[in-house]
């Protein structure tokens, strides 16, 4: 097996780990801030922060610890076009947790969801793009440089600052998404971040001194700082609104930042065929539409154990009310017939012409 292939599953590997911790901490976390609640400490989402004496919180914050060092170590090995999408499979181990755990049903259409997950990943995994070739840091500082990303950074900033101070104050309370564009935007920055410092650490355990780069560490504290963002308004929205809400649609928004910031640092997209642009973003419309199903049917009772109710419903059900045709066996229409027969002839006595 070359490098490459086995850099490739390493990868893909610890991705996958990754997914799973990251999923369990949403649930740990959601736990911990549920039994604050009961106690009456100041909530997460009202400014309080009672949860920092919550083991169960700290358990879920280990949790996701684990989960994005695996994350930050399978950048290091794999393009971030095919670990990011695999975090579509945090959104499956949040939701199939949350049922057990949390009481958040999980019905027909999540259970559904979950497979279009699945099968999005995958495709998105087979077109992944193929990223330039960045193997050091001084290469990364390079890309850092181009015009088009430094355009892309001060934007994610401008934006960021505006929802924290001017949006968030008055309808973070109000809307799922104003919590969740905020850690989404600064997290494809801390995913730029993570890259160029796995790439340092590769080349530190090859004999090169990149302690001594200032990239190194510049990297290393916009990476503290991003995180500290994110983990502030991810328990703000993980407080206020339900994790079956905000894990999937987080997923969405973070993903699309991702991949739209590692388009414009590392240009794979410019050396991608037209089918694998194709695959690529219909694997990530699959994965979407997926999370939709898990999210936008949440709360209605269906299951396979139902579904045969669901068709013999009463003839109101139907549109117009008419009952839909069934066929019937021979049998049973050849005794329908003769009750009819029998029917028209006590017409007949009852009314002679």
């Amino acid at each position: 097996m070359d490098v490459n292939r086995l850099d490739f599953y390493i990868g893909l590997s610890l991705a996958v780990s990754s997914s799973v911790f990251i999923g369990s901490s949403f649930i740990l976390k959601k736990k911990g801030l549920l039994r604050l609640a009961s106690k009456g400490s100041t909530r997460a989402g009202q400014g309080g922060y009672a949860y920092l004496k919550e083991w169960l919180w700290w358990a879920g914050l280990i949790s996701m610890g684990v989960g994005e060092a695996a994350n930050f170590a399978a950048y290091a090995f794999a393009p971030a076009t095919l670990v990011t999408p695999l975090g579509a499979l945090s959104v499956l181990v949040s939701a199939v947790l949350s049922s057990y755990f949390l009481n958040e049903r999980l019905n027909v259409h999540g259970k559904i969801g979950c497979l279009l997950c699945i099968l999005g990943s995958t495709v998105m995994v087979i077109h992944a793009p193929q990223e330039e070739e960045v193997a050091s840091l001084s290469a990364m500082a390079e890309k850092l440089k181009d015009p088009g990303f430094i355009v892309f950074a001060v934007s994610v900033v401008g934006s960021s600052l505006v929802l924290i101070f001017a949006v968030a104050p008055r309808f973070g309370q109000k809307n799922v998404l104003v919590y969740i564009l905020i850690c989404s935007v600064i997290g494809s920055l801390s995913v730029s971040c993570v890259k160029g410092l796995g790439i340092g650490i590769k080349e530190l355990f090859s004999g090169t001194a990149a302690l001594k780069d200032p990239l190194f560490w510049a990297l290393l504290v916009c990476l503290v700082i991003c995180v500290s963002i994110q983990i502030s308004y991810l328990n703000k929205a993980l407080d206020i609104y339900n994790t079956s809400i905000v894990t999937p649609i987080y997923y969405v928004f973070f993903t699309t930042s991702v991949m739209g910031c590692s388009a414009i640092l590392f240009k794979e997209w410019l050396r991608m065929t037209v089918d694998g642009i194709v695959g690529t973003i219909s694997g990530f419309l699959t994965i979407i539409l997926g999370i939709f199903l898990l999210h936008a049917f949440k709360d209605i009772t269906f299951s396979l154990d139902s579904l045969p109710l669901y068709l013999r419903k009463s003839p109101h059900w139907f549109p117009g009310g008419q009952q839909p045709y069934v066929a019937l066996p021979d049998d049973d229409m050849q005794a329908d017939g003769e009750r009819k027969s029998a029917r028209g002839g006590n017409s007949k006595e009852e009314h002679p012409e």
